[in-house]
């Protein structure tokens, strides 16, 4: 009895974990796209390349270990000096013509320290600042689009498995009129063309149902592309398709708050500031820049020992008066390209206008659209019911009943066609408007 009690508690949780709400299914997404995780890995690129530009504000220390063996005059002569290891007798002038081998193991510490480079520096910093905010932005892009992709796919799903049922229901009703053929023209109230024709309509819609499961199939295969999990992963479906709610107010204000919220705008108004900062840069390199140097030599016969040691310290400036006009080019090439990155930021803004105002319609159209569907249907129903009664009655021929069940079919998909478009435009316009996350009412409601 134990072990029963085991069985079946294990078999309810494992239906429980194939259960997969529309919640559920985007968290999925969130956590297993490819897009969201290169996303995660720009933005710490972007942070260790502050990092890198901050680097260049602090002394630049350099170590060098170096051997060195000649019986070169002048580096015999200076190497002994820099060894303090000269004598008397090195003055002799056959020493000093023909010297012979000298090792020379060299170790050098240098530090340099940019003093003033009119802003290069911080310029090239705030530009990776920016990159930062950018690559964050860019994260919030790979999330409305892996959000929308998963709620698009799984209730692309959902129509599916439902258009799916109704291709069952259609398949039984003809049937069902099938037998009732039968019956008549046993009874010699109806001749075999009629039992053929409805005989050619039962295999209709049986082939209809088969192509319907094998979309079902691409279907669910597709949304778990979209969740970043393996195409094979098992689940069912446990969200219903509903309509949204339609949104009140003008698309105006929608637009207005897409100007805000969108991250291709962040995006390019930082792409638009990192090119004045580009020109920044691009000027203040034309300029002088001071700098300190300090460094520490030892020079030895032998590895330790048998060796002097000397410092340098010293002040200066670097310019570069003429390089063939490169910078005055640099400056104009940065000055064009933030110029562009301007243009295209207008661009950008007018499109995200017309995303906005198009999505805003298509949940109006759809919303309409739903309200003339679902009457369709009822008076495809009712119109069935009709004209069978009149079959049975033999006041109609068979083409009549079997238009009417291809009329209410056709009427059913397209009612959950219209719902499921109305959903998917209220998603689009969410994130249109740049506002889409998990716990966006068009997810959760």
């Amino acid at each position: 009895m134990r072990s029963l009690m085991i069985f079946v508690l294990a078999a309810v949780l494992a239906g429980a974990e194939d259960r997969l709400s529309v919640e559920q299914a985007v968290a999925t997404g969130l956590a297993h796209h490819g897009a969201i995780e290169a996303g995660a890995e720009a933005k710490k690129a972007a942070g260790a390349r502050i990092d890198k530009a901050r680097g260049a504000l602090l002394p630049q220390v350099t170590y060098r270990e170096a051997w060195q063996r000649s019986d070169n005059q002048v580096f015999v002569f200076g190497s002994l000096l820099t060894q303090k290891q000269f004598k008397p007798a090195n003055f002799d002038i056959g020493t000093l013509n023909d010297p012979g081998f000298l090792n020379n193991f060299q170790s050098q510490v240098v530090v340099d320290q940019s003093l003033y480079d009119n802003g290069r520096r911080k310029a090239q910093i705030r530009i990776a600042e920016l990159g930062l905010d950018a690559a964050g932005q860019e994260n919030r892009r790979a999330e409305l689009y892996v959000i929308s992709s998963v709620l698009r796919n799984y209730y692309s799903a959902v129509v599916a498995q439902a258009s799916l049922q109704v291709a069952a229901e259609a398949v039984r009703s003809a049937e069902a009129d099938m037998q009732r053929a039968d019956a008549k023209r046993t009874a010699g109230l109806t001749t075999d063309a009629d039992v053929l024709s409805i005989r050619v309509h039962v295999a209709s819609m049986k082939e209809r149902q088969i192509r319907l499961r094998y979309d079902v199939e691409l279907a669910r295969a597709a949304l778990n592309q979209a969740m970043g999990v393996p195409l094979d992963t098992p689940y069912s479906l446990d969200t219903a398709l509903t309509a949204a709610s339609v949104p009140e107010g003008e698309s105006r204000d929608a637009e207005v708050e897409a100007l805000k919220e969108r991250p291709e705008l962040s995006q390019v108004r930082m792409a638009a500031e990192a090119g004045d900062q580009q020109v920044k840069a691009a000027r203040a390199a034309r300029l002088p820049e001071v700098f300190f140097h300090a460094g520490f030599e030892a020079d030895r016969q032998r590895f330790v020992y048998r060796g002097g040691a000397n410092w340098i310290v010293s002040a200066g400036v670097n310019w570069n008066v003429f390089n063939g006009f490169a910078d005055r080019a640099g400056v104009k090439e940065a000055e064009h390209e933030a110029a562009r990155v301007r243009a295209q930021a207008r661009v950008v803004e007018s499109a995200t206008r017309l995303e906005v105002r198009r999505a805003w319609l298509d949940v109006q159209s759809a919303a309409q659209r739903i309200e003339v569907a679902q009457a369709t249907v009822a008076m495809a129903e009712e119109s069935l019911r009709i004209i069978k009664n009149r079959y049975e009655a033999g006041l109609v021929e068979v083409t009549e009943l079997l238009r009417a069940e291809t009329a209410l079919l056709e009427a059913r998909n397209r009612s959950l066609e219209a719902v499921r478009d109305q959903r998917l435009a209220a998603v689009s316009l969410e994130a249109a408007r740049g506002k889409l996350t998990k716990d966006s009412d068009v997810v959760v409601r």
